[in-house]
Order: C-alpha cells, then sequence, then structure tokens
C-alpha cells in the first residue's frame, strides 16, 4: 500500500454515535487501502490457498454485510431481504467462484452500498428498531463492525501474500 496514501484516521475518544461511525469509515478505508493499486487478476487472486478468500471475495462480503446490517435492516421489511450477491442456491456466492472481471462492478457496488448507508444512518437514533430484522441500530453498527474488523485481518494477509505490503 503506497505510504503516501491518505487515510482516514482512528476516530477520537467522542460520544458513542461519533465513535461508532468513526470507527465504520476507519475500516472501510482499511479495506480500500488493502485493495488500492491491484489489478483485477490480484484482487481476485486466492492468495492463501487452500482458502476461497481473496480481497475481492472480501469485498463483495461486506457489501452484503452493509446491505443486511445497515441498508437492509434500516429500510426494509423482516423476512423479504435479498442478497446481494449470495442466495439460497449459492450462500458462498460472495467470497467463492470469482472471475477478476467481476472487480468494477462490485468495488462500485460496495460502494454505492455505503453510500446507501451512510444516507440512511443519517436520518436514525442508535436506539431506533430497524425494521428490516427488529433490532437495534446500535446492534447492527456493531455487527458491521464486527465484520469489518475481522475480515481487515484477513485482508492484511491477503493483500501481504499479494505484493508484500503491509497494514498499519
Amino acid at each position: 500500500m503506497p505510504a503516501t496514501a491518505e487515510r482516514v484516521p482512528e476516530p477520537p475518544d467522542a460520544g458513542e454515535r461519533r465513535l461508532l461511525l468513526g470507527w465504520l469509515a476507519f475500516y472501510r478505508d482499511a479495506l480500500a487501502a488493502n485493495c488500492a493499486g491491484l489489478t483485477d487478476d490480484e484482487l481476485a487472486a486466492r492468495a492463501a490457498m487452500p482458502s476461497a478468500l481473496s480481497l475481492l471475495g472480501l469485498v463483495r462480503h461486506l457489501t452484503e454485510m452493509e446491505h443486511a446490517y445497515l441498508v437492509h435492516a434500516l429500510s426494509g421489511q423482516p423476512g423479504r431481504r435479498r442478497g446481494v450477491y449470495v442466495n439460497d442456491d449459492d450462500p458462498e456466492a460472495d467470497i467463492e467462484l470469482l472471475h477478476p472481471g467481476d472487480a468494477q462492478s462490485s468495488r462500485q457496488r460496495w460502494r454505492a452500498e455505503q453510500d446507501e448507508a451512510d444516507r440512511l444512518l443519517a436520518r436514525a437514533k442508535l436506539t431506533d428498531k430497524c425494521p428490516g430484522n427488529n433490532r437495534s441500530l446500535r446492534w447492527n453498527l456493531l455487527k458491521v463492525l464486527g465484520e469489518y474488523a475481522r475480515h481487515n485481518g484477513h485482508a492484511d494477509l491477503l493483500r501481504e501474500r499479494i505484493d508484500g505490503s503491509v497494514g498499519e
């Protein structure tokens, strides 16, 4: 990862909402930094065999998480969520059987889900029950933060295997 790339900093100690949204921005940026400067083939590479994980798969998985626990949770109806990539026939479609040609559209969809989530987050309170899953916004945000934190560690290792770059 280029040392000169400007990164979202860790959030300062602040109120709960600012802290949660600050960590969300930080974790989103960490994954984007791990993907920066790579070719579509590198993004789709399964760099830690025999695992099916790739940076592209992580982008797609976190798109699913943004969609399920922020976009759908805040705007949807219980039991009516459709996956972005996954479905009942292929619950691992976000991670497995990827093609390098999916890289650009997948990154665009990840950004679109983030933008929609941010729009919905701006209008909601942490204590609001989300109609899509009947859990509080606080619960949903913590779920997404946990997914990013967990998978950014994977992304660090995948990036290092691809070109030796290490995260912070």
